[in-house]
């Protein structure tokens, strides 16, 4: 009997007629966890120890900035990546492209027109008491600077649609390599980890090391850091590369061994977050907070910042797969729908928390427990009004 070898069954799954999109709860869990991630972060950012905007701080909520900045911005790229092949496979890219428009790009108009400059009028009223809201509007728009706060992820992740489908009319096999490791994964998870880990670096430490932490590229409401752009598409086309054929038979399948393994990628997490916190010591106690870092600071601080993102990403994934059917996990099922509404809408909610929170003599874990608290409640329940709207389902 004639059998076909696992490359060619392998290249027959990839080529398999595109299937209309199924929702995968382990992911959409997945990215409920990561929305309300972004709002812990904002939420804590003020009380952090090094660079307090309020009275109080707690260095605990510097552990969190820390391992949140580090990976939760690239885990969304990664997330909405896995859509995007099999996408513009089964719409095709001029029908994709406006479906992207109508999810990306028009909330992206709406917020950086209204979101954002409620948002940040908390910042300057705290800064400018006399200052009203039509004035500094005007300003925003008209003079700037023009902060995208958190939506600047919307024009960027469009930004890597459009370029996912010029490649896929260039060719549709584009990323089967990247596929066939997927369904190599399956059962050698650390394979992909290697590769993507090893990609991962290779754009992100030279861009790192050239731009610096805090380069950010600036036009109007556009922004994003120079050195982080070509990790997040990394990331990106990462995931389009898994969703190539039907993710439940490659590295995120249910009966993978990702899951089965969740505890060796929280090693592989523990061990370079430590090791950036010891580079932070070297920084400031040894160095004395140097501006700009030396070269080698940088490099061994991009290392390690993206084995922690991978690993961690990676320790998610492993856990939501593999705790599917537990109750913690059906926890944020309810949230689900409205996840992507809170992203686009808790900014201006957590920020005059904060502003109005600032006189109170509150220790600093309970302003930022109130601030997260309301922000989920409120953020959730705004996006679940306005969802009732004719349409708005569509966008939210």
């Amino acid at each position: 009997m004639i059998t076909m070898s696992h490359s060619a069954a392998i290249g027959a799954e990839a080529h398999a007629e595109p299937k209309a999109k199924v929702r995968n709860l382990s992911l959409d869990r997945a990215r409920t966890f990561l929305t309300l991630v972004v709002l812990l972060h904002h939420a804590v950012i003020p009380y952090t120890y090094f660079g307090h905007t309020d009275p109080t701080s707690w260095v605990g909520f510097d552990m969190i900035v820390l391992a949140t900045d580090s990976f939760f911005m690239a885990m969304f790229f990664f997330l909405s990546g896995l859509f995007a092949w099999s996408g513009i496979a089964r719409k095709g890219p001029a029908s994709y492209l406006a479906d992207r428009v109508r999810r990306l790009g028009i909330p992206f108009v709406i917020c950086a027109f209204t979101v954002i400059p409620l948002a940040y009028y908390a910042i300057s009223l705290r800064l400018n008491p006399e200052i009203g809201f039509s004035q500094f509007w005007w300003t925003t728009i008209t003079k700037g600077p023009w902060p995208s706060g958190p939506i600047w992820f919307l024009w960027v992740l469009f930004a890597f649609d459009l370029i996912a489908c010029l490649l896929y009319r260039l060719s549709p096999d584009l990323l089967d390599p990247i596929n066939r490791l997927s369904l190599r994964g399956r059962r050698r998870p650390a394979e992909f980890f290697a590769v993507m880990m090893a990609v991962s670096a290779a754009f992100y430490v030279p861009g790192l090391m050239y731009f610096g932490p805090s380069n950010w590229f600036e036009f109007g409401p556009f922004s994003v850091q120079h050195g982080r752009v070509m990790l997040y598409a990394t990331y990106f086309f990462f995931g389009a590369g898994i969703g190539v054929a039907n993710i439940d038979r490659g590295l995120l399948s249910a009966d993978g061994r990702m899951a089965k393994v969740s505890w060796d990628w929280m090693v592989l997490a523990i061990v370079p977050y430590c090791l950036l916190w010891g580079l932070i010591f070297i920084k400031r106690e040894i160095l004395g907070n140097p501006s700009p870092l030396p070269n080698w600071y940088e490099g061994i601080y991009a290392v390690c910042v993206t084995i922690f993102s991978v690993a961690i990403m990676f320790l998610i994934l492993a856990f939501f797969q593999r705790f599917r059917q537990s109750g913690s996990a059906r926890l944020l099922d309810p949230m689900q729908a409205a996840a992507y509404g809170m992203f686009l809408l808790h900014y201006p909610i957590t920020l005059w928390l904060q502003y109005w929170l600032f006189d109170y003599n509150w220790p600093a874990i309970e302003k930022a427990s109130a601030v997260f608290v309301l922000t989920v409640i409120l953020s959730w329940g705004l996006t679940a009004a306005l969802r009732k709207i004719p349409g708005a389902s569509h966008v939210l």
